[in-house]
């Protein structure tokens, strides 16, 4: 059973974060491990399961980044066995940003750090402007694999984008 089904929600890039959270509470009261301490430990040990994977569920699905990973692994665009490769015009983008940051690495200079975030944001803003129609308009029986490659990739470069991102951080 994966997170979507025990919450009982279609899945989904943009869920409803109040019936997520309804949903999170709700179990959270009926897998609350203090209710069943008169049972059996087969039962107790049940219901401490339901209670981790209640948790757990919360977490990855309130999180857009790892909503989206997890929708991608059980499509099976992404896994351990799955090496994805970033489209080459996005690699060249970065070839030409991350020399400016190593430029800025060994000589400072405030200008160049914000011209450079502000070429980083317009990159994010430019990939989730693609993928935010399919996002929104996403069902999980009529999505095609061009779709899902999409988010794929918007996922994997904005991965990038955003480890780019802490990098400039440090270099403050």
């Amino acid at each position: 059973m994966n997170y979507f089904e025990f919450y009982d929600l279609p899945i989904s890039f943009n869920l409803d974060s109040e019936i997520l959270r309804r949903q999170f509470l709700k179990f959270s009261k009926k897998y609350h491990p203090d209710f069943y301490t008169m049972e059996s430990e087969a039962k107790q040990a049940e219901i401490l399961e339901l209670s981790t994977t209640n948790n757990e569920a919360y977490k990855l699905l309130k999180d857009q980044e790892k909503r989206i990973k997890y929708i991608l692994e059980l499509k099976g665009l992404l896994g351990k066995d799955i090496k994805p490769e970033l489209p080459q015009s996005f690699l060249m983008d970065m070839m030409d940003i991350n020399e400016q940051v190593m430029e800025l690495q060994f000589e400072y200079d405030p200008t160049s750090h914000q011209a450079i975030q502000q070429d980083i944001d317009q990159k994010e803003q430019e990939l989730l402007a693609v993928v935010q129609p399919i996002f929104d308009q996403y069902d999980d029986h009529q999505i095609n694999a061009e779709e899902l490659a999409t988010i794929r990739d918007y996922y994997l470069q904005s991965r990038y984008l955003k480890r780019l991102k802490e990098n400039m951080q440090k270099i403050i």
